[in-house]
């Protein structure tokens, strides 16, 4: 079920053409407040009102046209004009957004305009997307690292080589996001089995947590490898637990209450068919969840 998810997440018709269907818009709407800025931006002030942090991200990856690229950026320095005021609340960006497969520079030259209208008072997160970006996006990374502290990298646990791509980061004193990983990848590259998943997860979190970095997030709605991070936590400081907006209501806040930093990513946008079959195939059993809304 998995493997079938992914593959729809990268099948180029049903990227143009699911999100037509009254039952996917249904289902999604549990996972996201809308597709439209205002809509997310509402949703992040609820949000920040309660005490949560929280990470904005435009849906949409892979582009093409440099055109479109800038469009993205100017979208995101007028998100960051809007949240200004509000520390709370970041922006959380993918590389092929920006223009990554037109040009590596030009994708650089737009991340540098975000990180440096930032300006400090806003985290500039980057995201980890396939295997195939690792490379350039820890480089870009360590680029925007040197504008502003305040930019965060996004790793992913699945992958074999990111225990030493953590280690190399951390001379830098990095901020670092683990999240689990939700791309198709060859079996050279990534565990192919969640328990061993879970362990690495479990791993670098503990060097995270044990290692001089400015930021430790640890993305995940895995409420048994959360318990087991909590116990490593010695301060509340430490750590911000992260997950996705209407996903595990209940665990966020008790995390909440329970004194822990907890933060909400909020995805929106049009583009949100491929984000959503990597969710659900991050946890097969929610097809339930879709089938039940064919009704």
């Amino acid at each position: 079920m998995r493997s079938v998810l992914l593959a729809a997440s990268q099948n180029d018709w049903l990227r143009k053409n699911a999100t037509r269907y009254e039952f996917l818009r249904r289902s999604v709407a549990r996972f996201m407040p809308g597709e439209t800025t205002q809509e997310a931006i509402e949703a992040a002030e609820k949000l920040r009102a309660a005490g949560f942090r929280v990470l904005l991200t435009k849906l949409g990856e892979d582009i093409e046209r440099r055109q479109e690229a800038d469009a993205v950026t100017e979208h995101y320095l007028d998100v960051l004009a809007r949240i200004r005021d509000s520390p709370s609340i970041c922006i959380s960006i993918k590389l092929t957004q920006l223009g990554l497969n037109v040009d590596r520079e030009i994708a650089w030259e737009n991340l540098r305009r975000l990180t440096e209208f930032a300006g400090g008072r806003n985290w500039v997160w980057i995201d980890m997307e396939s295997s195939n970006y690792v490379d350039v996006t820890l480089a870009l990374y360590r680029r925007a690292r040197e504008l502003s502290e305040k930019t965060g990298l996004c790793v992913q646990a699945y992958l074999f080589r990111t225990d030493a791509d953590v280690r190399a980061l951390l001379p830098l004193r990095p901020a670092i996001r683990l999240v689990k990983g939700a791309y198709r990848e060859p079996p050279d590259r990534a565990y192919p089995h969640k328990k061993d998943v879970d362990e690495n997860f479990y791993r670098l979190a503990r060097l995270l947590l044990d290692s001089d970095v400015l930021k430790t997030v640890i993305g995940t709605h895995d409420r048994a490898l959360i318990s087991r991070i909590e116990a490593l936590v010695k301060s509340n400081d430490a750590v911000e637990f992260q997950m996705l907006y209407g996903i595990a209501r209940d665990e966020q806040q008790r995390l909440r209450d329970e004194g822990r930093a907890c933060g909400v990513l909020i995805s929106y946008g049009e583009q949100w068919f491929p984000w959503y079959m990597r969710r659900l195939a991050e946890r097969p059993a929610n097809v339930l969840f879709v089938l039940r809304n064919l009704r």
